[in-house]
Parts: structure tokens; sequence; C-alpha cells
């Protein structure tokens, strides 16, 4: 079993229901997610792009609980239409303005 393997095995074991770790990708989160309806708990990727100050953006990203599903996320990511639509929302949305913070987070090696 790797380090990150076993970091995130006692991630977890020890870590709080929905607690948030950011790791040493920007933008990219592990999230526990608390045993629901007999389901185990599990740890889930939360992408989450980040501000000027490096805060996150959204109150909650995108959530990728497999492999599979992240692959599937690409597919649609990838698609030059979605692109183009991102592009011409940008044309008709006002411009947003931009809230500063700043705090220091434990960080999750990759």
């Amino acid at each position: 079993m790797s380090s990150v393997d076993n970091r995130l095995v006692q991630f977890l074991k020890e870590g709080r229901d929905w607690d948030k770790k950011a790791t040493s990708i920007p933008g990219v989160f592990l999230l526990k997610i608390p045993a629901y309806k007999g389901a185990s708990p599990s740890i889930a990727i939360e992408i989450n792009p980040l501000s000027s100050s490096g805060s996150p953006t959204k109150k909650r990203g995108v959530i990728i609980r497999s492999a599979s599903e992240l692959e599937e996320i690409g597919k649609l990511i990838s698609n030059p239409k979605l692109s183009q639509l991102a592009r011409s929302i940008d044309d008709v949305n006002p411009e947003k303005r931009t809230v500063q913070k700043s705090g220091a987070e434990d960080i999750f090696e990759i």
C-alpha cells in the first residue's frame, strides 16, 4: 500500500463526517462522506475552483465518487459545445465581484 493509500485510509477512519481536506492540487479536495442507508463511509473528490485569493469559489463543488464517474465527467467537460456554451454565458452574464479571503489550511499532498 502506498503512502497516499495509507493516508487515505487514515482519513477515512479518523476524519469527521463531511470533513473537507485540501490536496496539493489547487481546487481539488477530499471529502469524507458519512455512512448512509446501509452504505459505508467513503471518501470522494471535490473539484471546486479557487479564487485569486486561494479560497474555493463555491460552497460545494463537483463531487466525484469513483474513477468511472471521473471519466464520464471528463468526457462531458471536453465537449467543445460545452466550452462554447460557457463562453456565451460569459458574454451574457454581468461581471462578478470578487471577495478576498485568507487562511492557512492543512494540505493533503498527492
